[in-house]
């Protein structure tokens, strides 16, 4: 297995280190780099040697997640890990314990873009599929799939109680390729997604909710999550929420029971909307349950019973939309999330990644 970010911390309970060259490797204060006793930090200052040396071990660092940050850059230093160690404006957020606080937020930020420099590229096939009853949702959800970068995405659309003539102008403008099924408004949400999926070809199968937020790199991020987990399915946090009736965004990082929801971490829940699979597992799985609702949790439950490994990776690309319970499949009032919430802003106040490419 690679190296990974699995076991991140989001709030760090010490300051930064120091990373040096010592000789024959890179040293945190004297001794080799430890990732589970840097974890705790807040990250480390790298101090370059006067010549040149292996940045080897800075991108297993990097890969680890650990935040690296330096003042400057050696002209050595491959360029695109000296404009991520030299961008420090995520350093200019100093933790207040306020709910408006960004200073963890943007360490993280910062910690997934190191993570995205360090692993592999891949560009796989994704077949999305989605399945919506609001056809005024489709256009500004197929928008967001059209940004998806590092995949290459194909669309399979499950129309629920809803005529492909009230979506064909946002089909047809879309420049991805669109497949659609028409199913009864009766049909069970489960089949319906299982009906578009039954025409996936691509290598990996994704599901979408039709009234979320997506960045450009969430599914590149999915992919990514998979491969150096080497997990059988992997899906984001539920971490950020944009309450639309109290206009204001909330930040989770807890349960409401009090326990914590980590991300980086093997784990039997993730985000429904954020399920990704490999398409041999999803039919291995038996595809979603043919419900009406919990399909997420039960598609989960099918998983772990068939022998899948479920990994949970950061949730910063991705935000769900809360209106009035009724209005959800997953059903829970506005109240609870405002309980649950870390932080808590005014307006739309998504994660830096959401735009950032």
């Amino acid at each position: 297995m690679s190296v990974t970010p699995c076991g991140f911390l989001r709030t760090p309970e010490k300051g930064l280190a120091r990373l040096h060259w010592a000789d024959t490797g890179w040293a945190v204060d004297g001794r080799p780099p430890d990732v589970a006793a840097l974890r705790p930090l807040r990250g480390l200052e790298i101090e370059w040697p006067a010549a040149e040396v292996p940045v080897d071990g800075l991108l297993r660092l990097a890969a680890a997640g650990v935040p690296l940050t330096a003042e400057r850059a050696e002209p050595w230093v491959p360029a695109g890990l000296a404009a991520l160690v030299t961008d420090r404006a995520w350093l200019d957020h100093a933790p207040d314990g306020t709910a408006r606080s960004l200073a963890d937020l943007r360490r993280e930020e910062h910690s997934v873009r190191l993570r995205r420099l360090a692993h592999p590229a891949l560009t796989p096939k994704v077949s999305i599929v989605m399945s919506t009853k609001r056809p005024g949702f489709v256009g500004a959800a197929l928008a967001q799939m059209e940004r998806q970068l590092g995949v290459e995405a194909e669309v399979l659309l499950g129309l629920h109680g809803v005529a492909f003539e009230e979506v064909r102008a946002a089909v047809e403008g879309c420049s991805l390729s669109v497949t659609w099924v028409e199913a009864a408004e009766s049909t069970p949400f489960g089949e319906v997604l299982n009906q578009a999926a039954a025409l996936a070809g691509g290598d990996y199968v994704a599901k979408w909710d039709d009234d979320d937020w997506y960045g450009p790199r969430h599914l590149s991020d999915l992919v990514m999550a998979l491969s150096y987990a080497g997990a059988d399915v992997v899906g984001t946090t539920a971490e950020f929420f944009y309450l639309e009736p109290l206009k204001a965004t909330i930040r989770r990082t807890t349960f409401a029971s009090g326990a914590g929801y980590p991300s980086e971490v093997w784990a039997d829940h993730v985000a429904g909307g954020t399920i990704l699979v490999s398409r041999s597992n999803f039919q291995e799985i038996g595809g979603f349950p043919g419900l009406s609702r919990a399909v997420d949790l039960e598609f989960l439950k099918a998983a772990q019973k068939a022998g899948a490994r479920t990994y949970r990776t950061h949730g910063l690309g991705y935000v769900l939309r809360r209106g009035l319970s009724d209005q959800h499949t997953w059903q829970l009032p506005l109240a609870h999330f405002v309980k649950v919430a870390a932080n808590q802003w005014r307006g739309f106040r998504p994660s830096l990644l959401m735009d950032a490419a």
